[in-house]
């Protein structure tokens, strides 16, 4: 578990079939403690949200992030919210779900994005410091300092999914903290605009 921002920790379990880290995040926002997408935690990793308990709330950025929730769920007595349009494809009991444009607790923007590998898929955007974005599988953070998408098998239509992407260069963000791959802290929203090709 490492403090990556003020008030944010990424903790990582490395996938081998994937040959990427799997992240997960801890945010403490205001008065609320938050986990995001959370992977498997090492015992350093619990022990640092232990210590932080009572956690109030577990948000899940889309279907196949839903990885530990259910357990932390359990094990954390907390909430668990998940994105309308993915509920019902996954094997969960959410306290809630959200949709687009719905202020998260934390101050927490979601964005939903459209064409994606699953039909809920969403970011999370806090205007914190000099903005900050996260990502479930909308991007994935490799090779180490920029962002690339998913391959091209898991979209419908990959032009239509790019399309999806380019809203979230209608936010500020410096820091793009991604649930696979590698986060970038500084610079993050040119590196989107880089792999979309936009000018800005």
């Amino acid at each position: 578990m490492k403090q990556i921002l003020p008030d944010i920790w990424q903790w990582s379990w490395f996938s081998e079939e994937k040959q990427l880290d799997f992240n997960g995040l801890f945010l403490m926002v205001g008065e609320h403690k938050i986990l995001i997408d959370p992977p498997p935690m090492t015992a350093e990793a619990r022990a640092v949200v232990r210590r932080h308990e009572p956690i109030d709330y577990i948000i899940v950025t889309n279907r196949d992030h839903i990885r530990e929730a259910a357990v932390y769920q359990a094990e954390l007595r907390c909430q668990l919210w998940v994105p309308e349009a993915d509920a019902s494809q996954m094997e969960v009991n959410p306290t809630k779900t959200y949709k687009d444009g719905e202020l998260l607790p934390g101050g927490i923007w979601a964005i939903h994005l459209k064409d994606q590998k699953s039909p809920g898929e969403s970011s999370l955007f806090l205007e914190r410091g000099r903005g900050l974005l996260i990502v479930g599988d909308a991007l994935i953070g490799k090779p180490s300092g920029s962002v690339r998408m998913l391959p091209v098998d898991k979209y419908a239509d990959v032009e239509r999914a790019k399309e999806g992407l380019s809203r979230l260069l209608k936010y500020n963000f410096e820091s793009l903290l991604v649930g696979d791959g590698a986060s970038i802290l500084v610079g993050g929203k040119q590196q989107v605009e880089q792999l979309l090709r936009v000018t800005p």
